[in-house]
């Protein structure tokens, strides 16, 4: 499969987290809050016109999500 980081799937894309970036610290637990965990499936659902924010739907959420955020979070596209 296709590893990458989040800010590089293009939409329509589904995922599945691999890691995410260990600093900072609160963006990380942040996301986790959110349920972007490893092994979380992932769905974009739209960009921005620009590419930031990126809209996901994450479980039954839908969440934004800035592509510095993004960045750090490694997934594989399915």
């Amino acid at each position: 499969m296709n590893q990458t980081s989040l800010s590089a799937a293009n939409s329509a894309d589904r995922c599945v987290v691999l890691g995410i970036a260990s600093e900072p610290a609160e963006i990380k637990s942040r996301l986790y809050a959110l349920g972007v965990i490893p092994g979380s499936a992932l769905e974009i659902l739209r960009l921005a016109p620009l590419g930031d924010p990126i809209q996901v739907k994450v479980g039954g959420s839908f969440i934004s999500i800035r592509k510095a955020e993004a960045n750090l979070i490694q997934v594989e596209i399915q």
